[in-house]
């Protein structure tokens, strides 16, 4: 900068303008008398000029700065976690470090980026300037919850993942507030949500600001019904999930425990035998076998933490992103048994047992049968699979359980699996050999009717592309449920062996000739006449009268059953449905 003063200006006084000017505009200045052609006065700037600002220094073996160098020790040392007691307790537990564990979903480069690693920085940085200095007791790592999105079997997902080693993996104010940003992004771009859980709950020391916030921990599970149905969202627990923590895992779409580490109920051991006064591990409060084959809140369990990755995994490859995607077709595998033997599995008596994976492995491709919930309402077989490549959900009637009638349990089962593959434009596979719903005293107090309708609402309401075989008997309301034909399947399909009727011979000749038999005196008479008019019966409800009568489709040889369905799910692939214009229904 150049300035020129008065003639009558001392060289003192051009000095002192000189130097005030250099420190107000940081830059240069020249200082010019009156008329002289030469500088009176001159000051260099102590500052860079703005031409200069952030310009690429000169030399090019330029290294990182200090200041950088520093903010790496503090990510190293946010990233160690925890107290080194508390990770040595992860070694014993059988538990991986959360960021090893991260390394086993994802691999080293796997994580994209990670959000507010420095969530609750200030609260233990401020007193302690020096790295790896910190009072243990302030010092909260990420706040204990890590949130960012992967890169996950050729997939990118968000994850949330609890810090056991920070305050058992609780949840606060910053953490929470972490969780919350992933869920709506979430819900913004259309990506799948991986929880990998293992939180004690919410931090009662520090609940102020967080509990009962309008964006507290309250709003987690706002989000996840918001989440419901858009996005895939599937929790694995690593550890007891206690109270508010163990809502996540049942409003995710799937649930994945691990044997001998994970438990969630709604209060700890010790809270329960505070309120109620019973005694009572946290194993059998809110274990593997209580959530799989009791309450039904948790689809899988697995071995271990790599085991829990794995399962994870193949159900993630049925799905598709989001709502608005279809799942993926790969390519077709030869089944595990050849569908030519089908027929020969199904017994020719309706009310002998048999395994129905038996079939199952006759139709789709081999090794591709995913079943879910496999120990909770067993009469019912709930699961994903691929014929010809393409992703189907299978709903199928177990005869080797309880003949395959229907109990409250197995009806919620399926109705949760179709309204979950339906949200995912997953298509429907009924596989139908029941005698229909239980009855009796017991299946009343249990809600057989309740579930009974959520199951046919869930069929009633789908509008993926469904397909229906009637392998064996389809008696009562099971064949409702089952995607019958009043239930506007795609197709109704029967094989030779198939029966439709309001109850089996049996139950019929009992409730219609029950009398007219008693009169008959002669046992043999007698006998001879109830198998006449068992034989008249099943000539009724044969399924080549269902389809003379154009009641179902076709009737398919077994053999062929495989084929067929591949031809129809290849036709119906992009059918359109609509159900009728209202907010929604009032079943679920």
């Amino acid at each position: 900068m150049k300035v020129r003063i008065g003639a009558d200006a001392t060289d003192e006084e051009a000095a002192a303008i000189a130097t005030a000017l250099s420190e107000h505009v940081a830059e240069s200045v020249e200082v010019y008398v009156g008329d002289e052609s030469t500088a009176t006065a001159t000051r260099e700037s102590d500052e860079p000029s703005e031409s200069t600002v952030g310009a690429e220094p000169a030399a090019d073996d330029a290294e990182p700065t200090e200041r950088e160098r520093r903010l790496r020790r503090e990510i190293e040392d946010i990233e160690a976690g925890g107290p080194e007691k508390y990770r040595e307790r992860l070694d014993e537990q059988g538990k991986l470090f959360v960021r090893d564990r991260l390394g086993l979903w994802f691999g080293d480069d796997g994580v994209q980026f990670e959000d507010g690693k420095f969530a609750n920085f200030d609260a233990w940085h401020a007193d302690s300037p020096d790295v790896g200095e910190y009072d243990p007791d302030t010092r909260l790592p990420a706040d204990g919850l890590l949130t960012g999105a992967a890169d996950f079997e050729g997939r990118s997902v968000h994850f949330m993942a609890n810090d056991f080693t920070v305050k058992a993996g609780s949840m606060a104010e910053r953490g929470v507030e972490k969780f919350l940003r992933m869920q709506q992004r979430a819900l913004k771009s259309g990506k799948p949500v991986l929880y990998l859980m293992d939180s004690s709950g919410g931090r009662i020391d520090q609940q102020t600001g967080f509990f009962a916030n309008r964006e507290g921990i309250g709003k987690y599970y706002y989000n996840h019904s918001m989440l419901s149905g858009r996005v895939p969202q599937i929790c694995v627990l690593y550890g007891p999930c206690i109270a508010g923590a163990a809502y996540t895992p049942v409003f995710a779409d799937f649930t994945v425990m691990i044997e001998g580490m994970s438990a969630m109920a709604i209060a700890s051991p010790r809270m329960v035998e505070m309120v109620t006064g019973e005694q009572i591990d946290l194993d059998d409060l809110g274990g593997p076998r209580v959530h799989t084959e009791e309450s039904g809140s948790a689809d899988l369990v697995a071995e271990d933490e790599e085991h829990a990755r794995e399962l994870v995994a193949q159900l993630l490859s049925y799905l598709p992103n989001n709502a608005d995607e279809k799942p993926l077709k790969s390519e077709t595998v030869a089944p595990a048994k050849p569908p030519e033997g089908l027929d020969a599995v199904v017994p020719e008596q309706p009310n002998e047992g048999y395994d129905i994976e038996r079939v199952i492995e006759r139709v789709v491709d081999g090794d591709s049968f995913f079943e879910l919930r496999p120990g909770y309402g067993a009469e019912i077989v709930t699961g994903f699979a691929r014929i010809d490549g393409r992703p189907v959900g299978i709903v199928a009637n177990q005869p080797a359980e309880r003949a395959g009638a229907i109990f409250p349990d197995a009806a919620e089962k399926a109705a949760q699996f179709i309204w979950t593959a339906d949200a995912y434009n997953v298509p429907l596979l009924y596989l139908c050999d029941t005698p229909g719903f239980m009855a009796g005293s017991q299946v009343e107090k249990e809600g057989i009717l309740e579930q009974g309708k959520r199951f046919i609402y869930a069929t009633s309401s789908a509008t993926v592309p469904q397909q229906t075989v009637v392998v064996r008997k389809a008696y009562g309301a099971g064949i409702y449920a089952m995607g019958g034909p009043a239930y506007d399947p795609e197709s109704v399909i029967g094989l030779p062996s198939g029966e439709i009727g309001i109850m089996g011979p049996e139950a019929a000749i009992n409730a219609v000739y029950a009398n007219k038999l008693a009169e008959i005196d002669d046992e043999d008479e007698r006998a001879k006449r109830e198998a006449e008019l068992r034989e008249e019966y099943r000539e009724d409800i044969d399924v080549h009268r269902m389809a003379s009568e154009v009641v179902i489709d076709e009737i398919v040889p077994p053999s062929e059953l495989r084929a067929e369905l591949a031809a129809r799910f290849a036709f119906y692939e992009d059918v359109e449905k609509e159900l009728p214009d209202k907010k929604h229904g009032t079943v679920l």
